[in-house]
């Protein structure tokens, strides 16, 4: 992964940019509304992204306890904000992570921080999928993990097809959650139950 410039040079950079996209775009960057417009998409798209900054391991790895426990860690309605690495256009959604602890449990807000360490970054839903099933397997080394991610494209919605009501729902197992259908079934359910 490159290595960022600092803050205050990349901002201006971006900044630059998008004053230029406008013009290209046929706006007058002059104009009262758009004066400080590409300072704030600069520091938008810097936030949006701030997940190249982060090391989703470690954090996994900061909250880490030995602990007995061996049924099912669900967290479901976990809130999702990306960007479409195709159109840069908004994605968003909800995840639903489980694992099944072989020794070891996670902090619980470790999991929507993790979420948000590869989500704000450039994706596609799929490989978002899989990179947090990967990291959570890696790092606690559980007897299992799954994972179901359903979010709305704007890509789909704003352009393209323009279908407005489309979700697209993806999802990764490993271990018990591959090997074991009542497991699987009992996560699905679990995940579809309105216990609160």
């Amino acid at each position: 992964m490159k290595e960022h410039k600092k803050t205050s040079e990349s901002t201006r950079i971006i900044s630059d940019l998008y004053e230029k996209i406008l013009t290209q775009l046929g706006e007058d960057t002059s104009r009262e509304g758009l004066i400080k417009t590409p300072e704030r998409v600069a520091h938008s798209l810097q936030f949006l992204t701030n997940g190249y900054q982060q090391n989703p391991k470690e954090i996994l790895e900061s909250a880490l306890f030995e602990e007995k426990y061996s049924e099912m860690v669900l967290v479901k309605d976990i809130e999702i904000y990306s960007l479409c690495e195709h159109h840069i256009l908004p994605f968003f959604g909800k995840a639903h992570i489980a694992y099944i602890p072989n020794g070891k449990i996670v902090g619980l807000s470790k999991i929507p921080r993790l979420v948000d360490a590869f989500s704000r970054r450039l994706q596609v839903q799929e490989r978002l999928t899989i990179e947090i099933r990967d990291c959570i397997q890696e790092t606690l080394k559980p007897k299992g993990v799954a994972i179901v991610i359903e979010c709305a494209h704007m890509c789909m919605q704003m352009r393209g097809v323009q279908k407005q009501n489309s979700v697209t729902s993806t999802s990764a197992f490993t271990g018990l959650f591959l090997s074991n259908d009542s497991t699987r079934k009992e996560f699905i359910h679990l995940i579809q139950a309105k216990l609160h």
